[in-house]
């Protein structure tokens, strides 16, 4: 059925007008109870939605899926992906929809999709359907990371579908709204090249193009310059979830957007402990998605974007591998020198200087050996900047040798010109206080699945403001107790 009243959104259809034979029209499955479980009105302001709307009944059945919006052209999305270093031919949306494109309050072109709306030709086996506790998870990450100012999905809304799932236990299913720049993955990219048809891949080149890095349009080689800026923005992206210990725990190929944003928080999770081996995903049993293998991952899913346009790249095979190998070679520069500016903001180091790399590394490698929390090592440092340690201190169970490393670390800061409150509160702007730690997380989503939505309000209320410290909300800044464990996540599939 469609909505009568006014259209809630101005759908747009580019992808679907471009790129025929890159998705199968198709219509979300009926759920029996839709209840709206959570709303993000930060985002719906952002699409210039009135988020009352949305509460209406017609609003969500609409976020639900129970309602074609007027104007959508509603499609499965075809993708291949390597998962875990195997390609998968036929991947695509199993369990989720395009709506369509809208153009929010900036005038950028955001994608609203459907997960959880029901099996579709790509589902695989699966019964298209998820669970509060994932989607809730997805809500939650997402919003964390865009406090943090990293580039990512988000989610507009959870939708309780008033039916269980069937997973290990039933449990209690939804389905989430999410807004993204677009849904172009690696794997779009495979799947067309898949096909043997060039033109298809010109088509969507020429799409992702116009719509992400318009610049690359007026380079003398486009397809070249285009994975390029592909490059540029994840060695960016890369450097960004590294410095603030996040590891996204799946990182196959259909999982990497064209568009530089993160996307499917799945198994993800953010570090405690500093330990450059962390693994959180329970399938991931080798380790290949580990926190320090993340960039590399990322420049061997990017090594498969370009394989898939060398014949754009000239009529000559091994001159376009030449070039592409060029660009390619081009991601460790460029995560480096991310990765180094972070590093150095963090630190209080305004000014580069050819030994702040030494520097960085032993404040690792120290922090490795003691075990010791990264989120709170470097939010304790700032007051150790202009001369309390006290903090910082007792994080460390041998901290003499972070009294030798803080010693240097004082030096280095005292060669610049700023006042040392003035350092302190630099870094406060990029060390989060509050992160969405792993504890909280699960603590709010079992919650959640019982029927208590209250933790997960409360969580994304602090997540909201990560820089920002205040009083009351000790225990969101705090490390997993002991008691917790060794955490573990999902698919949630």
């Amino acid at each position: 059925m469609s909505i009568a009243a006014k259209p809630l959104f101005a759908f747009d259809n580019s992808f679907v007008r471009d790129l025929e034979g890159l998705y199968e029209p198709w219509q979300a499955a009926d759920v029996p109870e839709p209840r709206l479980l959570a709303l993000n009105e930060d985002l719906t302001a952002e699409l210039g939605v009135d988020p009352e709307a949305l509460r209406t009944p017609e609003g969500v059945a609409m976020l639900a899926g129970n309602a074609a919006p007027d104007g959508a052209a509603t499609v499965a999305q075809a993708y291949s992906g390597h998962q875990f270093g195997h390609l998968s031919p036929r991947l695509g949306d199993g369990r989720a929809l395009l709506l369509g494109e809208v153009h929010d309050i900036h005038g950028r072109r955001r994608d609203l999709h459907l997960k959880g709306s029901g099996r579709t030709p790509f589902a695989r086996g699966g019964d298209g359907k998820a669970a509060v506790g994932p989607m809730l998870r997805e809500y939650v990450i997402g919003e964390a990371m865009h406090a943090l100012g990293i580039p990512t999905t988000r989610a507009l809304a959870v939708v309780g579908t008033g039916e269980d799932v069937m997973r290990e236990t039933p449990l209690p299913g939804a389905v989430l709204t999410r807004v993204a720049a677009s849904h172009i993955r690696v794997g779009t990219f495979q799947y067309a090249a898949a096909t043997a048809d060039i033109e298809l891949v010109r088509r969507l080149a020429d799409h992702a193009i116009a719509r992400h890095h318009p610049e690359a349009a007026g380079a003398d080689d486009p397809y070249l310059a285009f994975l390029q800026a592909v490059v540029d923005a994840q060695a960016t992206l890369l450097a960004r979830w590294m410095l603030v210990g996040f590891i996204h725990g799946v990182m196959n190929t259909d999982n990497m957007t064209i568009s530089g944003e993160t996307i499917d928080y799945g198994p993800c999770a953010f570090m405690d402990a500093f330990d450059p081996d962390t693994v959180f995903s329970s399938i991931d049993h080798g380790g290949r998605y580990a926190y320090a293998n993340q960039p590399d991952i990322a420049l061997w899913n990017l090594a498969r974007l370009a394989e898939t346009l060398l014949p754009l790249l000239g009529a000559q095979e091994d001159l376009a591998l030449e070039a592409a190998t060029g660009v390619l070679r081009s991601f460790p520069d460029r995560y480096r020198a991310t990765w180094d500016r972070g590093m150095q903001a963090k630190l209080g180091l305004a000014d580069g200087d050819p030994g702040d790399g030494e520097l960085i590394g032993d404040l690792l490698a120290l922090m490795h050996a003691q075990h010791t929390d990264f989120t709170s090592v470097f939010r304790a440092l700032s007051p150790a900047a202009h001369g309390d340690a006290t903090g910082v201190r007792a994080l460390f169970d041998e901290p003499a040798a972070f009294d030798a490393w803080a010693e240097r670390w004082r030096q280095r800061l005292s060669s610049q010109a700023a006042e040392p409150a003035e350092i302190a509160r630099a870094m406060d702007r990029v060390n989060p206080v509050y992160i969405a730690r792993n504890h909280l997380v699960e603590d709010a989503l079992g919650a959640a699945t019982a029927g208590d939505l209250g933790p997960v309000e409360g969580l994304l209320d602090v997540l909201a403001s990560p820089f920002d410290q205040r009083l009351g909300l000790e225990a969101y800044a705090a490390a997993a107790p002991p008691s917790f464990g060794a955490y573990q996540t999902f698919c949630g599939t």
